[in-house]
């Protein structure tokens, strides 16, 4: 399997940099409640615009439409610059087009953390491994926010600066950067519009049903069911504050005429940050995996084999921390 699509169905990229605080912090308490309204506003409200990522020189804009109805959570995600691709997400279904390979992926379990969603349902326990400060007012897309910096305890992690609508409490812009103080990722908003209608057509897929007789599209089931016996792995090294959040089981279809390839996967987060772990067989032809820590923007991969499997360790944390999570994987004996 193809680390690329590892990062479409489990992971997304987290986010991050740093402005000049307000000379006089107000407390960790009242930063954390803002946090709080963060981790509701992207669960309960109705928005669409335009946000830019960046990473070093490049950049990438997509468009996001969010729509919460009648208990359902609706959403279209489109990027607009460079490979086209597009995400559809009906409650817990996430369809993932990707018209250059005429290929769509689809899950039963919504398992992607996207921005302005970035935030943990529980904050319990954050004040252990960051410094939490609320720091300056600041204008981003026309709205009011307020600035949140997260400044780690120790070099298992990043540090974090969020922009929040005073307002509503959406997340509007944020920042990844290094113990240096050197910013390695941001999200922002440069266009948003909370609470306004939205026509269905803005929902709908730009390539669904654009399907030919000569140009067929692949549908690829990623199917998901939760794996309560984890105990032929064993996970001997911990990164302090890091808890298993889920485990499970991903049977992903590899097209006609090939068989389902499982892969094991497990989450572990701090409650901000997190480290995704794969497991699959690898084919006794399989070329030789390259054992170095790599890093793409703010995410850093490591990847392992062990006894024909191979291991994909991932996550928004720095190089040592995959690093030193991959080392303590072992097979039970």
């Amino acid at each position: 399997m193809k680390p690329g699509l590892l990062v479409w169905l489990g992971l997304a990229a987290s986010l991050f940099g740093s402005p000049v605080l307000a000379q006089t912090a107000l407390g960790q308490q009242e930063a954390l409640q803002w946090l709080q309204r963060v981790a509701g506003a992207a669960q309960t409200l109705s928005y669409s615009g335009t946000f830019v990522y960046r990473n070093g020189s490049q950049s990438e804009t997509s468009r996001v439409v969010h729509v919460v109805s009648a208990g359902n959570r609706l959403e279209k995600l489109e990027v607009l610059d460079g490979s086209p691709r597009e995400i559809i997400r009906y409650n817990d279904e996430v369809k993932c087009y990707l018209p250059e390979s005429r290929l769509v992926i689809i899950e039963q379990r919504g398992t992607r953390r996207a921005f302005p969603a970035l935030m943990p349902a529980s904050l319990a326990g954050l004040g252990e491994h960051y410094v939490i400060r609320q720091g300056a007012r600041a204008r981003i897309a026309d709205y009011d926010t307020q600035i949140i910096r997260l400044e780690p305890r120790d070099a298992w992690r990043y540090g974090r600066q969020f922009w929040v609508d005073r307002k509503s409490g959406l997340l509007l812009k944020a920042e990844l950067f290094d113990d240096g103080g050197a910013a390695l990722e941001s999200l922002a908003f440069t266009e948003l519009r909370i609470g306004e209608p939205t026509s269905p057509d803005a929902l709908k897929s730009n390539f669904a049903g654009s399907a030919s007789a000569k140009e067929p599209w692949q549908v690829r089931q990623s199917k998901t069911r939760d794996m309560r016996d984890d105990a032929q792995w064993l996970f001997r090294v911990d990164l302090p504050g890091f808890r298993r959040q889920a485990a499970m089981r991903r049977s992903i279809e590899q097209g006609a005429g090939k068989d389902a390839q499982e892969v094991l996967h497990w989450v572990f987060s701090d409650g901000l940050a997190a480290v995704s772990v794969f497991i699959n067989s690898l084919p006794p032809q399989a070329d030789p995996l390259d054992p170095s820590v790599h890093s793409l923007g703010a995410i850093s991969v490591v990847k392992r084999v062990i006894h024909g499997h191979q291991i994909v360790v991932m996550g928004d944390v720095p190089p040592v921390a995959v690093k030193r999570f991959a080392e303590g994987i072992e097979l039970r004996k």
